[in-house]
């Protein structure tokens, strides 16, 4: 037996059943997945690896997968962050043309080159922190070339960095200008156009609605869902951020992978999203930054055994924020998740809220050898630390790099 690689000397948390704790372990990759993983006394005899890593001791953990961001945008919106901290509701920041159109707008404007910069340093802030797989979602071109050109350079940071990026369509993520007061003209113009080219071109991996008062209704969200079906994208949704639309529900309706945001969640949607599966993303980065009072209902979701992922949910309004460390530890002190949910949530059940869970989310025979190591005395100091990073080597299918 001929691994490509071995780790000695290492504590794993496997994450399966709770944090899965491995210690004084061993964990072998062979083509890209694990290979091998157990305690290190219980090595077979007679393997042999190409090389041997020595973990001096660390924790190694699957590499935390952040499953909602919309990390490929241009432009900056600190003016309006100054806004809101002098009285100004984000409603009306975003109905005076503010909010997402701000974004949208300096998008359009950069060449794909222009946003692979600006986007970059953003995504290797991420991987410094163990991510080793991001969603990222178009949204902020609301046309069919600017949304393309999104999702083209979020293919292209995964063929030019270590890291997994899965592509989500959103284009239904607010009405573009030239649309203004006719919401039901934009649905046509993504259902009948946009999507079906974006679908030509491979560029998603899945599609996403803004489903809220100042986005779009349920009915309108309907329609897009129907048109994913019938190109085969599994759907995902922003739901009951800023009201209760029912969108939960209505992904569940569709066996969407995610219903995400939550703070104002009924128990029918809680209901509807056990019954088919569909995984609870919160992003406490945009509840702390939007100030907001109403907190998911943490308790029922945990009563009805519905799978609570998070995720940063980096955008350049709500949460300019690229941390999975602040996001687990803002989980806890602010929805009172424990540690090892808030670890569960960037790895398992992130995976989950993807689709990937057959191929990554826990350290799994068989999975690929996505991994991070931290300097660290135990898995929940990860939600407690505040500040810097203690990851010092990821791996993405074993591919080894080095902060």
């Amino acid at each position: 037996m001929l691994w490509d690689s071995l780790w000695i000397n290492v504590h794993l948390a496997t994450m399966v059943d709770g944090y899965g704790e491995i210690p004084d372990a061993a964990i072998a990759v062979k083509d890209g997945k694990i290979a091998w993983l157990g305690k290190r006394v219980d090595l077979p005899s007679h393997a042999q690896a190409q090389s041997i890593h020595d973990g001096q001791g660390c924790w190694l953990t699957p590499g935390l997968i952040d499953c909602h961001t919309h990390m490929v945008y241009a432009g900056n919106r600190s003016n309006e962050f100054e806004a809101r901290l002098n009285g100004v509701a984000y409603e009306e920041i975003a109905r005076q043309g503010g909010g997402i159109i701000s974004t949208v707008k300096a998008t359009r404007a950069a060449t794909e080159t222009q946003l692979m910069q600006e986007s970059l340093p953003r995504v290797l802030s991420s991987m410094r922190e163990g991510v080793t797989t991001l969603e990222i979602k178009s949204g902020y071109g609301l046309d069919v070339a600017t949304e393309s050109k999104m999702l083209r350079v979020a293919r292209q940071i995964q063929q030019n960095m270590p890291i997994r990026v899965t592509t989500t369509f959103l284009g239904a993520h607010a009405i573009p200008p030239e649309f203004a007061g006719r919401a039901d003209d934009y649905i046509d113009e993504i259902c009948l156009h946009m999507l079906p080219a974006i679908v030509v071109e491979g560029l998603a991996d899945a599609v996403d609605v803004f489903c809220e008062k100042i986005g779009f209704t349920s009915a309108q969200t309907e329609r897009v869902f129907q048109t994913a079906r019938q190109y085969g994208l599994p759907v995902k949704l922003h739901a009951e951020q800023l009201s209760d639309q029912g969108g939960a529900a209505l992904t569940a309706k569709y066996q969407g992978l995610s219903a995400d945001h939550l703070e104002y969640l009924s128990d029918e949607g809680i209901a509807a999203m056990r019954q088919q599966g569909t995984v609870a993303v919160l992003l406490p980065g945009a509840f702390y930054f939007l100030r907001e009072t109403k907190y998911p209902p943490i308790n029922a979701l945990r009563e009805a055994g519905v799978p609570i992922a998070l995720a940063t949910d980096c955008n350049p309004g709500t949460a300019p924020m690229t941390s999975p460390l602040l996001t687990m530890n803002m989980a806890c002190t602010l929805f009172r998740l424990t540690p090892q949910e808030a670890l569960q949530g960037l790895t398992i059940h992130a995976a989950l809220a993807l689709g990937l869970q057959d191929i990554l989310g826990s350290l799994t025979l068989g999975k690929q050898a996505d991994f991070a190591l931290w300097k660290i005395a135990r898995p929940a100091d990860l939600a407690y630390s505040i500040g810097g990073s203690p990851c010092f080597v990821s791996t993405f299918s074993g591919e080894i790099r080095r902060f």
